[in-house]
């Protein structure tokens, strides 16, 4: 079996600074808008290792590593678009490859990316980011991941892609074969209905998880990599 640690040994490819301002070859292309045209539960463990890049107004790039997401489809309960559809959750419905970003219990907003077809309301949650030499549970959960990089509903429907100054890059170079055995597989967190379907992952070796399963024990710093945050 495949070492659960794995990217965790050498992270020198993304050892820029915090905000990214090194090595932007690997955060400046998009993901392309196919990769959001599949099912969230296909697209959610992909998006783990990717990158979740914004520029700010100075110009700089401020990113991290996605390293928890869950899935939602209108065909089961926990989804928004699972009712009706509504002004509210309209960008759900369209086009894959746009930002959801709705607000919980009026005060935190939550970042989703739209997934699937068109007239089928399907997405991914980003639950968490790990930023390469900050605190390492600065973005360790929805709320603080849409916070610690400004998102808010301005940015709901929104492209992603950089001509927006918000998007998603691939995995670098130094987590490019990170696998499934590298994830832990586990049913969603916060919600009342649909908690039976095991659709969040999360990076086992990361410790920026909003919350590990019970038995799943977090590895000391270092044994999760000399990058804080990862």
């Amino acid at each position: 079996m495949a070492d659960p640690g794995f990217g965790t040994k050498d992270f020198s490819l993304l050892a820029a600074a915090p905000s990214g301002e090194q090595h932007v070859e690997l955060v400046v292309n998009p993901l392309p808008k196919a990769f959001f045209a599949r099912p969230a539960e296909q697209v959610a463990p992909e998006l783990i290792g990717c990158l979740l890049v914004k520029r700010q107004a100075s110009g700089e790039l401020l990113w991290g590593v996605i390293v928890e997401t869950e899935a939602y489809c209108q065909s089961e309960p926990a989804c928004h678009g699972y009712r009706r559809r509504s002004p509210s959750n309209e960008t759900l419905f369209g086009e894959p490859g746009r930002f959801y970003v709705y607000v919980s219990y009026g005060i935190h907003h939550c970042v989703n990316v739209v997934t699937g077809r068109a007239d089928w309301a399907n997405g991914v949650l980003l639950r968490a980011v790990a930023i390469l030499g900050e605190p390492e549970r600065l973005a360790a959960g929805p709320a603080l991941l849409a916070r610690c990089f400004g998102i808010d509903r301005s940015h709901n429907a929104q492209l992603v892609h950089p001509d927006q100054g918000l998007w998603l890059a691939p995995r670098p170079p130094a987590l490019a074969n990170m696998a499934a055995v590298h994830l832990m597989q586990t049913s969603r967190i916060g919600i009342c209905q649909g908690q039976d379907l095991p659709w969040r992952w999360y990076w086992r070796a990361s410790r920026s998880i909003s919350r590990r399963v019970r038995g799943d024990r977090q590895l000391p710093a270092q044994e999760a990599g000399r990058i804080s945050g990862v």
